[in-house]
């Protein structure tokens, strides 16, 4: 998942839908109501009844407008593929493919097509945790420690107390992506979890920043206790016995499958696919997963039924209920008469305009994954929606609108241009000299050769910076990342970042001061400055 993405749709307070990591709304009535024929049919507490009933047919109505909304936003988008599936009491009422899975072939989105997940892997993953936890042996409260003796971070406190539902509830102090940026130079996971310990942290369980190596670093303890790796411990738990055969945690059985979704980036104005593509293994559990939206129907189904799946109990609803429960503040009110949002372990959780528990999760990556799924567990109904092209917000609009139709019968708000503008501030461009002009009469550099060593990081590694073909390019991780490094203005440089977690068009500099060089782009927390060796 991309820096700030991930899943992470923020600062977008408008209409109580969870989205990526915030709960979007503006608050609504919560008096109550008489439960609805969509309302689960057993005595509802006070606490649950909605504040807007759902008149009888209204939900059915919301289904037969998916083939319009979808294909509007497929023609306004240009995005290549998509595939939508929605349950509702505990049944596929639709289920279909939109586009096509590769510009170059044709071939068409199916509702078997796989996608990568991105960050919907989180909340998928977080059932295999929930079913570990009813089976015993683990707990959310378990520390890592406990699970893992050699985790640590920066302070020992935290390292000895933390546990496996802080890491999953984001609230373990690390800063935001921790580690995202050695994935992208290639650092496996092993090496991206042991330098976790290096981060500046946050108070502990009094702050929330998303990660995917923190979640990561839960989960791969989990499926340590159990014997097993992550990947294997997610086929047998879940993936199995849900019968999700389109559904892998490994990026090798994603690329074998024939009928896939190969991930697309626009480039000039239009979609093709991503080169290098997107191997998300490192974090497999925070955003490795791919299935077809057939198979997240099945998973959404078991949601909605407390964790049963027809008939059978597949995670114990003891053990669910605090992942789907709020456990952090992911988005503090802006004001009094707002809605927070909030994060239970691997679930945005929040409550509608129409008073109605909802849960989701987005998922996204730049190089070709944008997904999300909403549910309304009062209503019995969810909505999962996949895409093969780099996010612009398109399944949450969908989903959005889709929640909108179901609770109110219209849909309320112009989701199209609030996920817009929402995407573009996400996606926005970083760097000091974004949208600056070049000095007209810069101080000349040094002899390039002064420039060129070896200088060493202990967070990102040795860089390597040669001059070749008169040129002074940065050499970076184990993938060998070269960054060619344009003069600027005497000892500063500038470069574009490459990888996952770099924006079109960021910018960043790289200031050479004596034996010290400082790249900008990886110095976010503090740790950017490299020393000639």
């Amino acid at each position: 998942m991309r820096r700030r993405g991930c899943g992470v749709v923020a600062g977008l307070v408008v209409a109580g839908l969870v989205a990526g990591g915030c709960t979007v709304g503006e608050d609504g009535a919560d008096s109550p109501a008489p439960p609805s024929a969509s309302t689960r049919q057993h005595e509802v507490s006070p606490n649950a009844v909605a504040g807007v009933a759902i008149p009888e047919g209204q939900i059915d109505r919301a289904v037969g407008e998916l083939d319009r909304l979808a294909g509007e936003l497929m023609a306004d988008s240009g995005i290549p593929g998509m595939a939508v599936a929605v349950v509702h009491h505990g049944e596929v009422v639709y289920s279909k493919g939109f586009g096509v899975r590769d510009v170059t072939t044709g071939e068409p989105v199916g509702a078997s097509t796989v996608f990568q997940l991105a960050s919907v892997s989180k909340p998928l993953g977080a059932t295999v945790v929930a079913r570990r936890v009813g089976a015993g042996g683990v707990s959310w409260d378990t520390p890592i420690r406990e699970l893992t003796p050699d985790f640590a971070l920066a302070d020992p406190y935290v390292s000895d107390h933390v546990t496996v539902g802080d890491l999953y509830a984001h609230r373990s102090g690390l800063p935001d992506h921790a580690g995202d940026l050695l994935e992208d130079l290639g650092y496996d996971r092993t090496q991206v979890l042991e330098r976790l310990r290096q981060l500046p942290l946050a108070p502990f369980r009094d702050s929330y920043a998303y990660t995917n190596f923190g979640l990561t670093a839960a989960a791969v303890a989990v499926a340590e206790r159990a014997g097993t790796d992550w990947a294997t411990l997610a086929e047998r738990e879940l993936y199995q016995p849900l019968g999700m055969n389109d559904t892998s945690s490994r990026y090798a059985d994603f690329v074998a499958r024939r009928d896939r979704a190969v991930g697309h980036v626009l480039v000039d104005g239009a979609y093709r696919p991503a080169d290098p593509p997107r191997d998300p293994d490192p974090q497999s559990p925070a955003g490795g997963a791919s299935s077809s939206v057939r198979d997240m129907a099945r998973w959404l189904a078991m949601l909605l039924g407390d964790g049963t799946f027809e008939g059978a109990e597949i995670v114990p609803a003891a053990a669910l209920l605090p992942a789907i429960s709020p456990q952090s503040v992911s988005a503090p009110p802006a004001d009094p008469d707002s809605r927070a949002g909030f994060y239970g372990y691997g679930f945005n959780v929040g409550t509608s305009a129409a008073g109605r528990v909802v849960l989701g999760h987005s998922g996204a990556f730049n190089l070709g994954a944008g997904t999300a799924f909403t549910a309304i567990p009062s209503a019995e109904i969810g909505i999962v929606t996949l895409t093969n092209a780099a996010a612009t917000g398109i399944p949450e609009t969908l989903n959005a609108e889709f929640a909108d139709l179901v609770q109110f019968g219209e849909i309320r708000e112009d989701w199209r241009e609030l996920y817009r503008q929402a995407f573009e501030q996400i996606d926005a461009p970083s760097g000091e000299l974004v949208g600056k002009d070049a000095p007209a009469d810069p101080a000349p550099a040094r002899p390039l050769t002064e420039y060129a060593g070896s200088y060493g990081n202990s967070f990102f590694g040795p860089a390597a910076v040669e001059v070749r073909d008169e040129e002074l390019v940065v050499v970076l991780g184990p993938a060998r990342t070269t960054l060619p490094l344009r003069h600027w203005d005497g000892d500063t440089f500038v470069f574009t970042p490459t990888g996952e977690m770099a924006d079109p068009g960021t910018v960043s500099k790289a200031t050479f001061d004596g034996d010290r060089l400082v790249l900008e782009y990886y110095d976010r927390d503090g740790l950017g400055t490299f020393t000639r060796t």
